[in-house]
């Protein structure tokens, strides 16, 4: 056997979770507390046991990494996807995946460059949600009632802020202190944002008609927390006008983009906010002056150009000279046309007197009287003659009606048949055995009975002879009987 398969034989036997264990120690035991630079991957938010769990990495490497709940609700800075951080904690091995993971308990930005990839990243996502659209924004109230303000109550800032707004506009204030740096800043001052809307209309604190948010100057990682997206967000959904006043003029947080304005500096928000008093009563005093005086200007503006409308006007004795002169000149002819017009009618009268002389309508009446009897000699004539054809028409119609009357039939010996009710009877198959019956001749009527005295079947009766040279006449009518 050769000294290496000695050494094998002889080596002792480990158990896993032994060797797990052993490595375990060394690693602790060898690096304890590290501080570790790499950027924040795979992070999708706590875990529902409220640890967060994922990885460290940089150009060439990878390492797990694990925040346990109560340290992760202790941290200032939470982690975030992309983030490049400096993570301390505790590097250890994790014996159920054979790896080893640091287990976190601060983090801290990796320098000024990770806060600004930070901030953009955070930029950018927000605003494609469209926090930061113009659209969103409102208009600033001219005079406000009340101020809300949302700073620390003492600071420098409150301070410079009521010392502006009491030079140009005294109005009423309400602070709403926070915190404007540390762990709870972005808590509160969004809380701040949200109750200041809260607030009712006509409630015993009133309502505000702006929102000023304020901090002053500092550095980078003391302005963070008004970079907050809970913060951007509740500027955003802010239905109150709201001023970010937050830094100098060259800083910037995420919070200017959501606001409505921002402002340089918090004094420069109290001049927004608020306009310049005596500059107001100044110019009410100017345009009281001017409504004063524009009435005075109008009126003498107008009177100068009645004057000079009135110097081009023509004189009154130029504009009736011509009217003057045609009325002179018809004066002048009016007498000669009145004695001409009566003379015409004069002329006219005279004719007409000549024909209504009385030996004129005399010899007028005479010759109606005259063709008054012509007229009166044909109408007699033609009314005789119209009465002769009358009368000659007449008497043929009378000749006609004997002719056809059923009386002159019964005058020739023939009888009209009636049954009870009076109606003609025509035919001899109408009559029942014993009916009553009327007989009309042409000199009255006789009532009888059918079937009494007839004559046998077999013998009918027969008609009487005809005049000899005579044909029958069809009569239509009733039916008659030769007795």
């Amino acid at each position: 056997m050769t000294d290496d398969a000695e050494v094998r034989a002889n080596a002792p036997e480990w158990s896993v979770s032994e060797l797990s264990a052993a490595l375990r120690r060394t690693v602790e035991d060898a690096y304890g507390h590290v501080r570790v630079r790499g950027e924040i991957s795979g992070y999708r938010g706590p875990h529902s046991s409220g640890h967060a769990y994922f990885s460290l990495k940089d150009a060439g490497a990878r390492l797990d990494a694990v925040i346990w709940k109560g340290t992760f609700q202790r941290l200032r800075l939470k982690p975030e996807e992309g983030l490049e951080v400096v993570a301390t904690g505790k590097l250890t091995t994790y014996p159920g995946k054979s790896g080893y993971q640091i287990v976190i308990e601060s983090l801290e930005f990796a320098g000024a460059g990770a806060i600004m990839a930070m901030l953009d990243e955070r930029k950018r996502r927000l605003a494609a949600e469209g926090l930061f659209d113009p659209a969103r924004k409102q208009e600033l109230p001219f005079l406000p009632k009340v101020i809300g303000v949302v700073t620390s109550p003492t600071g420098a800032v409150i301070r410079d802020i009521l010392h502006r707004l009491n030079d140009r506009f005294p109005r009423r204030v309400l602070v709403w202190p926070v915190r404007v740096q540390g762990e709870t800043s972005a808590a509160e001052v969004a809380a701040a944002i949200r109750g200041f809307n809260d607030l009712p209309e006509g409630g015993p604190i009133p309502r505000p008609d702006v929102i000023v948010v304020a901090r002053g100057g500092g550095a980078l990682e003391d302005l963070l927390g008004f970079s907050d997206e809970a913060v951007v967000r509740a500027a955003a959904e802010s239905m109150i006008p709201l001023v970010s006043a937050v830094g100098h003029e060259t800083d910037v947080t995420l919070i200017d983009f959501a606001a409505d304005v921002r402002a340089p500096t918090p004094t420069a928000a109290a001049e927004m906010v608020v306009p310049v008093r005596t500059d107001l009563i100044a110019t009410v005093e100017d345009l009281g002056a001017r409504l004063i005086a524009a009435p005075l200007r109008l009126l003498d503006r107008r009177r100068a150009d009645l004057r000079g409308l009135a110097r081009l006007l023509p004189a009154a004795e130029t504009l009736l000279a011509q009217p003057r002169q045609r009325l002179d000149l018809a004066a002048e002819r009016l007498p000669r046309a009145l004695r001409a017009n009566a003379s015409a009618h004069r002329l006219q009268l005279a004719a007409v007197q000549a024909r209504l002389s009385p030996e004129a309508l005399r010899t007028r009446l005479a010759r109606a009287g005259e063709r008054l009897e012509v007229l009166d000699g044909r109408m007699r004539r033609a009314l005789e003659v119209q009465k002769e054809r009358r009368t000659a028409r007449l008497a043929a119609l009378a000749q006609l009606l004997k002719a056809l009357s059923y009386r002159e039939v019964l005058g020739r010996g023939f009888a009209l048949v009636r049954d009870a009710g009076g109606h003609a009877v025509r035919r001899a198959a109408d009559i029942a055995d014993g009916a009553a019956l009327s007989l009309e001749f042409a000199d009255g009527r006789v009532a009888v009975q059918a079937g009494a005295g007839a004559p046998p079947p077999d013998s009918p009766p027969r008609p009487a002879p005809r005049p000899a040279g005579r044909k029958p006449r069809k009569v239509e009518g009733p039916t008659l009987f030769d007795p």
